[in-house]
């Protein structure tokens, strides 16, 4: 399977360096394509939709964050979006503004909504990341990612679980 298309795009856009690893969809969730594939879990970098629907118009944010932490969406990430309550998309409005699925969605492609991605996954030298669909993943330097110009390196946007 390919890449999705706004992903290719964007990888090309920005001549991001990267490697595609094809996976099985049934395995394309963090825990279940770590433990298959032989990654680590402190090695892959979740990416989730952030919404909070309490304010005209709705605002949305791109999270990413080590598969072995958890989003500080009360504190941290309702700070940077200046909301009271946030939460996380659920699969319908996150295939909506994404075009991705659940398990596949990765930072890559989007460029209508800002990016905060965890300053601890540019601490590592490689990541394991969405592809954009629930078949393909890229593995890459986080710093490849400053390259969008929508991100911004957070310090403490998630906590270790």
């Amino acid at each position: 399977m390919e890449l999705l298309e706004n992903v290719q795009v964007t990888l090309s856009k920005y001549r991001m360096h990267y490697s595609v690893i094809q996976c099985d969809p049934q395995l394309a969730d963090t825990a279940a394509f770590c433990d298959h594939y032989g990654f680590k879990l402190e090695q892959s970098a979740n990416t989730i939709i952030i919404s909070s629907r309490k304010v005209e118009p709705t605002k949305y944010a791109v999270c990413v964050v080590l598969g072995t932490d958890r989003i500080d969406v009360n504190k941290k990430v309702c700070k940077l979006l200046e909301v009271r309550k946030a939460s996380f998309a659920d699969a319908e409005i996150t295939k909506k503004l994404t075009g991705m699925m659940i398990g596949g969605v990765t930072a890559i492609g989007i460029e209508d909504l800002p990016i905060y991605v965890d300053a601890k996954v540019m601490d590592l030298k490689q990541i394991i990341i969405g592809g954009g669909n629930r078949s393909t993943k890229l593995l890459l330097n986080p710093i490849e990612l400053k390259k969008l110009p929508n991100l911004e390196v957070t310090e403490d946007l998630a906590k270790r679980t």
